[in-house]
């Protein structure tokens, strides 16, 4: 009899206002993304944003690299450093108060006959171009090593 005046109540006994109903196992969850702003438009705002011969170099350096490799991924990482991809990092874009510096992340790796690589020359891995204002950057030889970090990316990756 107990048992059955139990079954009756808890069948009639109305939900705990601070029960929650669990979600179904067929939904989905969503996802939003962390910036409704793709990279390359940041990229396009940072490069206005400087104003000055940093923006028009990272602006230069920007279009060799795209036409080096056209299918080359523009990120922005690390709060606010342009990033070129292609099967992995290919380079990173910083900007000084006195230098624009362009990062290989596998510099150390690739050929540089044309010896545009004058910084991070004692490590490992990386090397890097520091541009300073008024200084040119030979394009073709740029082009290459966008060429080669690409091939080396696809190497490693295959």
């Amino acid at each position: 009899m107990k048992a059955r005046k139990k079954a009756e109540a808890k069948a009639t006994a109305m939900p705990r206002a601070s029960s929650k109903k669990k979600p179904s196992s067929k939904a989905k969850a969503t996802v939003k993304p962390r910036s409704a702003v793709s990279p390359s438009r940041m990229i396009d705002a940072r490069i206005r944003e400087l104003g000055d011969w940093r923006g028009a170099t990272l602006a230069h350096l920007r279009s060799w690299i795209r036409e080096a490799e056209p299918n080359v991924v523009e990120e922005w990482k690390w709060m606010g450093v342009p990033v070129w991809e292609r099967d992995g990092i290919l380079c990173t874009g910083e900007t000084y108060k006195s230098v624009v510096k362009l990062t290989f992340a596998k510099g150390a790796s690739l050929p540089d006959p044309a010896k545009l690589f004058n910084s991070s020359l004692d490590g490992n891995v990386r090397r890097a171009i520091d541009i300073r204002e008024g200084e040119k950057v030979d394009e073709k030889a740029l082009k290459a090593l966008v060429r080669a970090a690409v091939a080396l990316n696809q190497l490693k990756k295959g």
